[in-house]
């Protein structure tokens, strides 16, 4: 597989790095990016860059791959979508696709026009083990109808840390909070319903990371602590004084269209992280940690305990190892037409209910979600 980069940074070098392992005819023809972060990832993998491209409409008139990457911020995933697909291209975009309704609407079009399998999303949780095996479990009946689901995104320190210097500080690069780095966990469970929701509600704001809240003493703002994780473009060094307007921690509550409910929290700053949900059915219980690596089913009946597995790796192991499972999935379906665990309908469906639910935040109220998704599917040219 040949492919061609718009946005190089350390997210889709690692992302490279993956599909380079599952591939071995995978070559990077080129990349456009003024301040390539990867670029030096990709020497430490042993992988070639390519050629260095001014701009992507240069890259895509020189072609010669199969695939357009993009790894570029969020803010300009559909302008670089739009090229690809009008040069012609399949093209693999991370999450998530876009940062608004608007843009939703115009991805959607877009779809409508040149079809759903012409983007390959990197929702990468989809492919987790832990993931599939919640998926069996309510296959073969042993969730029963599932009535609600409690679920979390804590992430620690180091990571909150790295949002408030990132230019994933600024909603008009990134999208809100909730979207940028949740979209993962409220597509798992959208997809685990096969429902979309009908009425989200949202709280939330930023507390931790303020300058009230400066440490002092052995640890500092400026301690390692808070700049382990590395920043490229539009980054700052300020932590706790930064100019971030996202949120360090956010609850939502969503209905979905069969009536099951779920309550969501995210934090940036839980010094024991954890990512687990609890997913209740009528007929049995279903918990799991993507962090602590663990998933158990009880039966709602007798209550007894009919599942307990651990799984390998950690936290930072490539998202737990999905990412390995991705690239493998991606490589198959692009060589061999094996289908994909998740569509880039599923991720703009995520994308919305996190835009909807930033929306009831910063509105204060339950937001119906009917007129969303009429516009939503008469883009797509559903009737």
């Amino acid at each position: 597989m040949k492919v061609g980069i718009v946005g190089l940074g350390f997210r889709l070098s690692h992302v490279a790095h993956e599909f380079n392992k599952a591939d071995p005819d995978f070559t990077i023809v080129g990349y456009v990016d003024p301040a390539p972060a990867g670029l030096p990832n990709l020497a430490t993998f042993g992988i070639d860059a390519g050629k260095a491209f001014d701009s992507l409409d240069e890259m895509l008139a020189a072609g010669g791959f199969d695939l357009l990457m993009v790894g570029s911020p969020n803010f300009m995933h559909l302008q670089h979508i739009r090229a690809g697909l009008t040069a012609g291209y399949t093209v693999f975009t991370e999450k998530p696709v876009v940062i608004n309704e608007a843009q939703s609407i115009e991805l959607a079009q877009l779809i409508g026009e040149y079809g759903e399998d012409k983007i390959i999303v990197g929702l990468v949780l989809r492919y987790s083990p832990l993931y599939q095996d919640l998926l069996a479990a309510k296959a073969s009946g042993q969730l029963g109808e599932i009535t609600s689901i409690e679920a979390t995104e804590h992430i620690p320190p180091f990571h909150g840390a790295f949002f408030m210097r990132d230019w994933r500080r600024y909603e008009r690069y990134a999208g809100p909070y909730i979207l940028e780095k949740c979209c993962h966990d409220i597509d798992l469970y959208q997809g685990l319903l096969g429902e979309r929701p009908r009425r989200v509600a949202s709280f939330g704001g930023r507390k931790s990371f303020t300058p009230a809240h400066t440490p002092t003493g052995k640890i500092t703002a400026a301690s390692e602590l808070y700049h382990e994780k590395p920043s490229g473009w539009s980054s700052t060094e300020a932590v706790f004084d930064s100019d971030a307007d996202i949120v360090d921690y956010q609850t939502a509550i969503i209905e979905y269209a069969g009536g099951a409910t779920m309550a969501f929290h995210a934090n940036l700053n839980v010094p024991d992280e954890f990512r687990r949900f609890c997913v209740i059915g009528t007929d049995g219980q279903a918990e799991g940690d993507f962090v602590r690596n663990y998933f158990r089913l009880h039966d709602a009946r007798t209550r007894e305990q009919t599942v307990n597995k651990e799984y390998a790796g950690n936290a930072y192991d490539g998202h737990y190892g999905a990412d390995a499972l991705m690239a493998e999935g991606v490589v198959q379906h692009l060589l061999h037409g094996t289908p994909l665990k998740v569509s880039v309908l599923d991720a703009l469906e995520a994308g919305l209910t996190a835009i909807k639910i930033d929306e009831a935040r910063k509105t204060g109220s339950v937001v119906d979600l009917t007129d969303c998704w009429a516009k939503f599917d008469a883009a797509l040219g559903r009737h």
